[in-house]
């Protein structure tokens, strides 16, 4: 213990009598126990992480949205809501005034399709979103299958090929000019249906 606190005195007195440095803070080494310990500065110019809201909170992804989690429920206390009338209630439709625009479609309890309109500045973490280009939607995911819109005349679907697996995927409406007006996150076959719950 005296060793221990005589290289701890020993280090300070040094620290203190070494001349300044406009680089970075150098490494110092204190022996503890017969072993070489290095001792790293911090670096006050380092960022400390912070908690809650990030930038990921307008990002879609195949897991989610925010709280909002494909294959759970919708949580409790986040504003995700059914609001206005439903078909049924076997099938609904949530909304949340932080995220206009979105809106997901729960059956049998669970969040089963995310779906994001021309109305929301939510992207997927390519940066592709509504207003996007088909040639960039097509540069961002080579392979996604293509198929005729049911109402636009000239518009299309184009939806990943992993998408008839069960697993969450990623479906995107276009126009007739080529621009994503809707993108789905979400499981077939929800993820498939054209009129919210049909």
């Amino acid at each position: 213990m005296k060793n221990l606190l005589a290289a701890s005195a020993l280090t300070l007195v040094l620290a203190a009598c070494s001349p300044a440095s406009t680089d970075a803070p150098a490494t110092q080494n204190v022996v503890v126990a017969n072993e070489t310990v290095p001792l790293t500065p911090v670096d006050p110019g380092t960022p400390t992480p912070v908690t809650g809201e990030t930038a990921d909170a307008n990002t879609l992804t195949l897991e989610g949205l925010g709280a909002l989690k494909i294959g759970q429920p919708e949580p409790e206390n986040s504003g995700w809501a059914v609001r206005g009338a439903q078909i049924s209630e076997a099938c609904t439709t949530v909304s949340s005034p932080d995220y206009p625009g979105v809106y997901a479609i729960v059956t049998d309890g669970a969040v089963r399709r995310i779906s994001v309109g021309q109305r929301s500045d939510v992207k997927l973490i390519e940066g592709i979103g509504p207003g996007s280009t088909e040639a960039e939607v097509k540069a961002a995911f080579p392979g996604f299958r293509e198929t005729p819109h049911k109402y636009v005349e000239g518009g299309k679907y184009l939806t990943a090929p992993n998408a008839d697996s069960g697993d969450p995927a990623v479906r995107f409406e276009l126009d007739a000019d080529g621009k994503v007006t809707v993108m789905h996150v979400g499981t077939m076959p929800v993820l498939g249906y054209v009129e919210g719950c049909a």
